[in-house]
């Protein structure tokens, strides 16, 4: 009697643990608002004014070339959709309703979804005229069980008494209130009343998008005019950006959750062109909205306690693309079928040291329909660019595709390379 009541006792811890090292990891996705890597320290940002963020990427993984869209709502659909823009982008502010997002994905698999920040995803009256009559997409029919936005039926504020989408399905002004305080707020009470998991918590920040303004942690605060917009005040913004991010981190570290949270920082497109940094002894403009390397490059951080090596540093390829294909490994999920396009790579591996398989180049069809920008359709990889254009730039040595190569200019491993290219776009 005693050795079968042992057994069942062993039998029932086996289980137990088995059941453990089956639990899917929650995963946590911070994304910045016109934010490039630039303006980060442990990227080489002189100014060192992201210490949160710093530790972040100690803790983790460092990638050194993850690239977004030139603008927020065509990097937005990317990343939700896991297609190039080619494939699903109907016009400015807004995401198709007929796509499958990220968090589609996971609750399928047991996931409880939440969102809260910047939606800007449903569009408003303008918007749905440049894209035929089509409207977005609202949060709650997107895959997101809770959700705390801004920029849904309303605009408002995204700041200073900002105005906020929630789960009673209207907006309302918060008078006294700062916009990224309530989402983290909001996002850390998510995950403290869902932490026995799994959770999927997507925080699209409003900060450091302009108006560029004081923070709640400026001596001016208070006293500043309603309207303020004056880029003085980035590196306040970037600062509480981080101190916000910092917040979330903590109460992650508060439930003891860190083992069992995959945690990854993105920016949206790179910085606005307002701003220049002080980077790794010199300067560099930000370029959001156009197609350069400055209007692109943007910070990708993976943090994952025990499974992610500390202090790794990663110079594969990434695009935005890619993080849907990725939550799906992490998940445990089974790659998405043939019929359902998908056209990134996940680098779930990689997380895991394996890095033998990875992309050889990023493409990006960039045509926002909205203010002054151009259409533009391109690939690159870590050295080379090629524009249906025809227009071909060494973007290593050549950043701001100042000057334009012909293939007679190429050496032989280049030339190899744009051929390689030309049949992407072709496909694409």
């Amino acid at each position: 009697m005693k050795k079968a009541f042992l057994a069942l006792i062993i039998l029932t811890s086996f289980c137990i643990q088995a059941s453990a090292q089956k639990k899917k990891p929650n995963i946590i996705l911070i994304m910045a608002d016109d934010l490039g890597m630039e303006t980060l320290g442990c990227y080489g940002n002189d100014d060192h004014l992201t210490p949160n963020l710093d530790k972040l990427a100690a803790s983790g993984m460092l990638f050194e070339n993850c690239y977004a869209t030139p603008l927020c709502t065509p990097s937005r659909v990317q990343l939700m959709t896991g297609k190039y823009n080619n494939r699903n982008y109907v016009g400015f502010g807004i995401l198709d309703s007929k796509e499958k997002t990220f968090a589609d994905v996971l609750k399928q698999q047991g996931y409880k979804t939440c969102i809260a920040g910047k939606w800007q995803l449903y569009g408003y009256e303008k918007q749905w005229q440049l894209a035929g009559g089509r409207k977005g997409s609202y949060p709650q029919d997107s895959g997101f069980d809770k959700f705390c936005v801004w920029q849904v039926d309303q605009v408002g504020s995204r700041y200073k008494d900002p105005v906020v989408y929630s789960d009673n399905l209207r907006s309302t002004e918060l008078k006294g209130k700062f916009g990224d305080d309530v989402f983290v707020n909001y996002i850390g009470n998510f995950i403290s009343e869902n932490r026995e998991g799994p959770f999927f918590a997507y925080y699209p920040m409003c900060l450091t998008h302009d108006p560029f303004i004081p923070t709640p942690a400026s001596a001016d605060y208070e006293s500043s005019a309603p309207k303020t917009d004056d880029p003085k005040y980035f590196k306040d913004m970037l600062s509480y950006m981080d101190q916000t991010v910092g917040k979330l981190l903590a109460k992650v570290d508060e439930l003891g959750l860190r083992e069992e949270t995959v945690i990854m920082f993105i920016g949206d497109n790179g910085t606005s062109p307002l701003i220049t940094s002080r980077f790794r002894g010199g300067t560099y403009q930000g370029d959001k909205g156009q197609t350069t390397e400055r209007g692109t490059h943007v910070p990708l951080l993976v943090s994952w306690k025990g499974v992610v090596k500390p202090g790794s540093k990663n110079t594969s390829l990434v695009d935005f693309t890619d993080f849907l294909p990725t939550f799906r490994d992490i998940a445990g999920m089974q790659p998405a079928p043939k019929t359902e396009i998908q056209d990134g790579l996940s680098f779930y591996p990689q997380l895991k040291g394996n890095l033998s398989t990875k992309r050889d180049w990023v493409f990006c069809h960039y045509d926002p329909k909205w203010g002054t920008f151009k259409e533009k359709t391109y690939v690159h990889n870590k050295e080379w660019k090629l524009y249906t254009t025809g227009e071909i730039f060494n973007v290593r040595t050549d950043r701001d595709e100042l000057k334009p190569l012909t293939k007679a200019e190429l050496p032989a491993s280049g030339l190899k390379t744009i051929k390689e290219f030309e049949k992407v776009l072709k496909i694409k």
